[in-house]
């Protein structure tokens, strides 16, 4: 039997149309609009697709959304005066700085440079310990989609192994830190899971695979991830966007990997759309958190 298909599209819907009743909600109650300030440097067109979907995702959901675009030559200190203005902009709410950065810029010290209480992508040093200590002030926007998916499709974590493959500061880590808590704003039943993290210096990678009831792929290698990796029945999770030609493909083979897994997400379709949603609840959060000290 193929496997179950765990539709990102219609969860994400879902998720924007409780935003966007929340921030109507919010506004009517005398709540600021909640706004999202996105930051592109350079002309990627990847990029530029990404800041768009996400300008719109916040209109449709009652927010406000500015974008500064700033061409490739920008210095680092250019970009870390302007995350200066933003911080202190009391109507900004949320810093988005789109990645990857043009080469020959600081990464690390830009995406240090956002306030922590405006910081929804959660990259700051300071939500990423508050990660790790299981009292987080943001969920990083990928990890929490993929346990957002799991959870609305009634897939429990709880006692179950997961392997995680990758470990970007930007779903691997993150994603083990979340599931590894008691609970993480979902219900015990989707975290408390025993994880183990593989990489590209894992050893006998097929062995660790098979042994998942949930198995993560987030390392950005299109097809890495075959039938005989995964054991039949398993949830497999693909967090890849790799394009192949004219065509977008995940960590995982399809086709091959419908046949023995119980649970699939597709790409596209999958994760993707969960990024942008769990971003606008990132966005509205963080004007909640500033209006309180206010």
């Amino acid at each position: 039997m193929p496997a179950m298909l765990l539709d990102g599209k219609k969860t994400a819907s879902e998720i924007r149309a409780e935003v966007a009743s929340e921030v109507e909600q919010w506004k009517k109650q005398g709540g600021k609009t909640p706004k999202l300030a996105a930051v592109l440097v350079g002309d990627d067109p990847a990029s530029q697709v990404y800041v768009r979907n996400k300008e719109r995702a916040c209109a449709q959901v009652g927010m406000a959304s500015e974008l500064f675009r700033l061409p490739v030559a920008t210095s680092t200190e250019a970009l870390l005066e302007l995350l200066e203005q933003l911080n202190n902009d009391p109507y900004v709410h949320g810093i988005l700085v789109q990645l990857p950065l043009p080469y020959g810029l600081d990464t690390q010290r830009i995406l240090d440079a956002v306030a922590p209480n405006k910081d929804v992508d959660a990259f700051a040093p300071e939500n990423v310990g508050l990660l790790v200590q299981g009292r987080p002030r943001f969920l990083p926007c990928t990890p929490h989609g993929v346990v957002q998916i799991l959870a609305r499709y009634g897939i429990v974590l709880e006692g179950k192994h997961v392997v995680v493959l990758g470990r970007s500061d930007i779903v691997g880590k993150p994603l083990a830190n979340m599931l590894v808590q008691k609970d993480i704003g979902l219900g015990p039943q989707y975290a408390n899971a025993s994880v183990t993290i593989c990489h590209s210096k894992s050893q006998n990678l097929a062995a660790i695979t098979r042994t998942a009831d949930v198995l993560v792929a987030a390392v950005g290698k299109p097809g890495l991830v075959s039938a005989d990796m995964v054991r039949p029945g398993a949830v497999v999770i693909d967090v890849g966007i790799n394009r192949v030609g004219e065509k977008l493909v995940g960590d995982v083979d399809f086709d091959e990997v419908s046949s023995v897994a119980g649970h699939l997400t597709p790409v596209p379709g999958g994760v993707g759309p969960l990024t942008i949603a769990m971003l606008l609840r990132n966005t509205l959060l963080a004007c909640q958190i500033q209006a309180l000290v206010d």
